[in-house]
């Protein structure tokens, strides 16, 4: 069984501390117990990076090794067409992951180039969102399979 690749984005290191009113109080620590969980006996690769750089590495891995992505880009999701590039590549299912409901939010973070590629795109769920989004990236490698 190949691995879930979950891979965030830019300051989500901060998350619980940083804007707790958009994006809450719950730790990516804690954002990672839930996804373990979640996946039972599949195995997750989940990794934050505030580079660029490191997180098109990251997709490149998942090209070679794993079987869908979930992504929480952060600002690259707005900015990084170098990530699109990466991520159109990957054969398997890609979630794009937000938090917040970034429709609902001013309008520089209303065209995603993310989206582009993406499966489909989950936001406005907040940090218990990512539970879902494991089951989901599951239900979709499945239909992959038929």
């Amino acid at each position: 069984m190949k691995p879930i690749f979950i891979l965030n984005g830019p300051n989500l290191n901060r998350l619980g501390k940083r804007e707790p009113e958009i994006y809450g109080t719950t730790t990516l620590a804690e954002v990672e117990a839930m996804c373990r969980e979640a996946a039972g006996e599949r195995p997750i690769e989940f990794r934050q990076t505030n580079s660029e750089e490191k997180l098109i590495d990251w997709v490149h891995e998942a090209i070679d090794g794993g079987e869908g992505i979930i992504i929480n880009p952060a600002a690259f999701t707005f900015t990084s067409l170098a990530l699109l590039d990466a991520l159109k590549m990957f054969k398997g299912p890609i979630i794009e992951f937000h938090i917040s409901n970034i429709h609902r939010r001013e309008s520089i973070y209303h065209r995603s180039y993310v989206s582009m590629t993406a499966t489909t795109v989950m936001a406005g769920l907040g940090a218990s969102g990512y539970r879902l989004a494991v089951q989901a990236i599951e239900l979709l490698i499945a239909e992959d399979k038929r």
